[in-house]
């Protein structure tokens, strides 16, 4: 990506929080006064850049048509998503584990006919889950889960996480001290996985938003 200005990052950041607490983008409107700018012809000069220089695509005649393009890795296999309320279907992107970790895929596998704006924060992309370690948080083997595209997250969060140096992801209880990060499982089976900071690097893929249930459990008497 090239090289932000200063009102173009302080444009960038406005609008990551902004999805990261609303669950879609913001309009012109509100990033102007988000900013406290009073020429909103501004924020659109302002838009054009950052999506010439590669951090977001602006998607015309839509007023909260602005996707992020620079926040998460495989962002080039959503960037083609239509903006809020005018989908009714998310990206399967592989799979991804809840258990012993492993890659997260980068294609899209299918898209999944579900409205995005059902979950809250709005869901960006769906994660196939594989493994029981996250069954005490209700996901489960085989469930589709709804992920936020973006690295803020929090202590006791439920976050698609990757191992850079392994290449490897999977969906744990986030918690963090200094620079020791502990992905927590909801299964006593199963230990956490701690990471050094210092040691190895770790990349936040998502934020978990929600699960679609693939299959459903027989009540007695059924077979």
């Amino acid at each position: 990506m090239s090289d932000l200005t200063r009102k173009q990052l302080e444009v960038l950041e406005f609008i990551r929080r902004f999805m990261d607490s609303d669950g879609l983008p913001p309009t012109r409107g509100e990033i102007a006064e988000g900013l406290g700018l009073r020429n909103r012809q501004g924020i659109d000069q302002h838009l054009r850049a950052l999506e010439s220089k590669g951090a977001i695509e602006l998607l015309p005649g839509i007023s909260r048509g602005i996707r992020l393009r620079d926040s998460f890795p495989n962002a080039s296999a959503t960037a083609h998503l239509l903006a809020p309320g005018s989908a009714m279907s998310l990206p399967l992107l592989g799979r991804i584990a809840a258990g012993a970790p492993i890659l997260a895929a980068s294609h899209i596998e299918e898209h999944v006919t579900v409205d995005a704006s059902l979950f809250k924060p709005r869901a960006d992309f769906l994660l196939r889950v594989r493994g029981d370690s996250m069954k005490d948080a209700d996901i489960l083997d085989r469930d589709l889960l709804a992920v936020q595209q973006t690295s803020q997250v929090r202590n006791g969060q439920i976050v698609v996480a990757r191992l850079v140096d392994e290449n490897e992801a999977t969906v744990k209880y986030y918690r963090r001290q200094g620079h020791m990060v502990r992905l927590e499982p909801a299964n006593a089976a199963y230990r956490p996985i701690e990471i050094d900071l210092r040691e190895q690097e770790l990349s936040i893929e998502g934020l978990a938003v929600g699960v679609i249930r693939t299959t459903l459990p027989l009540k007695r008497g059924q077979i």
